[in-house]
């Protein structure tokens, strides 16, 4: 049985009520466009906002946390309708505490997708800790699951799906699609 499949990790998956996403290297595949005046530029995958819109419409929270200070992360948050975004700073783990606290959610609820060593404080907390196939090795040993599919790449989706089918969410918001 793949690691994908592990009943330990639907078991996790089924509790959460928040799923928090890193941007550089989950959201996006980590690379930074950088134009002729110096303005940045991030490439996002349309899957993967889909699913972060299925998470919401099955009634999970979700969230970005981010090292990373970027314009372009608070834009495509407000196409989602991600309410929480915290950026700037490798700290990632007092912006976490403040959410679970705002919510008053447990730990063991929340699912985090994260690629570098600044997650950790995040991932060694949460109950479903998931990791993009090309993360650091300390954060890969660390995760309960780990996407087949790259950051910026589907992985986002891929774990959307995969908390949908635990939370037993799946066959409720993909029914709008299959009429």
């Amino acid at each position: 049985m793949s690691k994908a499949y592990d009943l330990g990790n639907v078991a996790r998956a089924a509790k959460i009520k928040l799923f928090i996403f890193d941007v550089d290297g989950v959201l996006t595949d980590g690379s930074l466009h950088y134009g002729p005046e110096g303005e940045m530029m991030k490439t996002f995958h349309v899957q993967d906002g889909l699913g972060i819109k299925l998470l919401q419409e099955a009634g999970i929270l979700t969230a970005i946390i981010s090292a990373r200070r970027s314009p372009i992360v608070v834009a495509r948050a407000r196409d989602l309708g991600i309410e929480f975004v915290h950026q700037g700073g490798h700290d990632k783990l007092t912006p976490f505490m403040d959410l679970l606290n705002k919510t008053g959610l447990r730990a063991d609820e929340v699912g985090f997708i994260g690629d570098d060593v600044v997650d950790l404080p995040i991932l060694s907390r949460v109950g479903f800790a998931v990791a993009v196939p090309n993360a650091r090795v300390d954060v890969l040993s660390r995760a309960h699951h780990v996407t087949e599919a790259h950051g910026g790449r589907g992985a986002v989706r891929e774990v959307c799906e995969f908390v949908l089918r635990a939370t037993g969410n799946y066959d409720k918001v993909m029914a709008q699609f299959l009429v």
